[in-house]
């Protein structure tokens, strides 16, 4: 006896037609989905290999025997994720567009997409925990920590979350390539996407495509000391922390020079090295905007943990509310390049509490 209908994004890639298979198994009705998003030949920029992903996440469905539909998220995904992305970089921030992706595309376009047409739920290829207790739901790490993407979803509205299911939540990357091999899924093998999702690679440099939207405006880089060392092409293109790209040599002792902040008064590019624990590369203090909670929001002083950045290992934090809306964190060990513009991930244990954005770094 069936589950249920459900309906899985298939990405092309192999957790996804993993997490298909296993709810298959389970005795849900699977319907795979493959949603179109920065896939207009008419864009000066062709790099996302969204034809070799479509045709892997329809070899999937014939493999498995399920339905697959194919919808439009273009105009979505465009308004929403890469506007985000470029005005964000105009403004001087480090937008990550992977975040707002999962806000309004995967959990948000997707998931009124479910609604309208009978399925009971949906299930993506995240390694995240879900866990219901009663009549709620919490979301926790997975247990691969080095795969755990509960990072990306301390955006999400906590309802548009109600209804997902993670079926990769307690599996290792090993396992499931493990299971994909032993059920001869043709895209076993296929390597994970790496890189912002819409430039199609890792190797992809943004520059390019930030360039297709946005003017040089070049100006000075200059050392702690005030020395001029060479010019920049716009300090749009640059990010806190940054070391490979700034066209810099390194020094007589082989150390190389790291973004240390920007000066968008004068447009002038400051680099030191990064051994040096230099005003504006490390900071203990951050202010947020646009928060978002999955849980009771953090009492005034709480001590929780954040991940800075995907990836990076959890951190201690003490919150502060500034008003009923804005707050500021303080990390108890200073952080290295953090950004304006980059996302915070906020936990209690294991426990995903929520997210924001940085807005102002001390």
């Amino acid at each position: 006896m069936s589950r249920g209908k459900i309906l899985v994004a298939l990405s092309g890639g192999v957790d996804s037609a993993v997490s298909a298979y296993l709810l298959k198994k389970e005795k849900y009705d699977v319907h795979g989905i493959f949603f179109r998003s920065w896939q207009n030949e008419t864009e000066l920029w062709k790099a996302c290999p969204w034809k070799e992903d479509l045709a892997s996440a329809q070899s999937v469905a014939n493999h498995l025997a399920i339905p697959f539909e194919v919808v439009n998220f273009i105009e979505n995904y465009r308004r929403q994720v890469v506007n985000y992305l470029i005005e964000g970089y105009r403004f001087g921030q480090t937008p990550n567009p992977d975040i707002m992706c999962n806000r309004y595309i995967k959990f948000g376009a997707l998931v009124e997409h479910m609604k309208k047409n009978g399925f009971k739920g949906m299930a993506t290829g995240h390694y995240c925990k879900k866990k219901v207790c009663a009549n709620t739901f919490s979301l926790h790490e997975g247990v691969d920590k080095n795969k755990d993407q509960s990072y990306f979803l301390c955006l999400v509205k906590k309802e548009n979350l109600e209804n997902v299911l993670f079926p990769l939540g307690h599996r290792t990357k090993e396992a499931v390539r493990a299971i994909a091999q032993a059920i001869r899924l043709p895209n076993a093998l296929r390597k994970d996407s790496q890189g912002i999702c819409f430039l199609g690679s890792k190797k992809t440099n943004i520059h390019h495509f930030l360039e297709q939207y946005l003017p040089h405006k070049p100006g000075e880089i200059i050392d702690l000391k005030g020395n001029v060392l060479g010019t920049h092409p716009g300090l749009h293109f640059f990010t806190i922390g940054q070391r490979k790209g700034i066209c810099l040599p390194s020094n007589k002792d082989d150390e190389h020079y790291v973004v240390i902040s920007k000066d968008y008064e004068r447009n002038r590019l400051l680099v030191g090295f990064d051994h040096v624990n230099t005003q504006g590369l490390y900071q203990q203090d951050a202010r947020l905007h646009s928060l978002n909670f999955l849980e009771k929001k953090p009492a005034h002083g709480e001590r929780l943990l954040a991940k800075p950045r995907y990836r990076d290992a959890s951190q201690n934090i003490v919150w502060k509310w500034l008003d009923t809306s804005r707050a500021a964190i303080y990390f108890v060990q200073p952080q290295r390049a953090l950004a304006v513009g980059q996302a915070v991930a906020f936990y209690r244990g294991t426990r995903l509490v929520g997210g924001g954005i940085y807005s102002y770094l001390e």
